[in-house]
């Protein structure tokens, strides 16, 4: 429990950085590009770093092809439980249309959260070595980076 507790402040703390490496990233190159075009940029760049942030150090397991593949699932079920949650509050509970979005953002961490850790936790047989979580794999080198 201790150690999901510790991996749920560490994914809020790689997802504020997130969202500063998002913003900064667009800064610089809104100048540059027309701003979707940067919007988008932005969004990839900081998804990459993302799921490196979130391997080894919210999960603290090594990153593959497989999971660099999967982690924009993560995107994608934020973004639908955000504009889900956004619609409903707005239109059903009668929100302030500027308020609405961050307490959208707000309901939609923990299945982001789940969802990153599902495709970013192995969950094979433990080893006899292994941790808590059943991770070993911190000590093998990376196959991504």
């Amino acid at each position: 429990m201790r150690d999901q507790l510790g991996q749920i402040i560490r994914f809020g703390v790689v997802g504020g950085i997130n969202t500063g490496t998002f913003f900064g990233c667009y800064l610089l190159l809104h100048p540059w590009m027309p701003y979707f075009a940067a919007y988008t940029l932005a969004f990839l760049l900081s998804m990459v770093g993302s799921f490196f942030l979130n391997t080894y150090f919210t999960y603290r397991t090594r990153p593959t092809w497989k999971k660099f593949a999967l982690f924009p699932l993560t995107n994608v079920t934020n973004y639908v439980v955000q504009s889900a949650g956004l619609y409903a509050l707005v239109t059903w509970a009668g929100m302030d249309d500027r308020i609405a979005p961050l307490v959208a953002a707000v309901v939609a961490i923990p299945f982001t959260y789940v969802i990153s850790r599902r495709i970013l936790v192995s969950r094979g047989p433990l080893p006899r070595d292994a941790g808590p979580e059943g991770e070993t794999e911190e000590r093998q080198p990376s196959r991504l980076a």
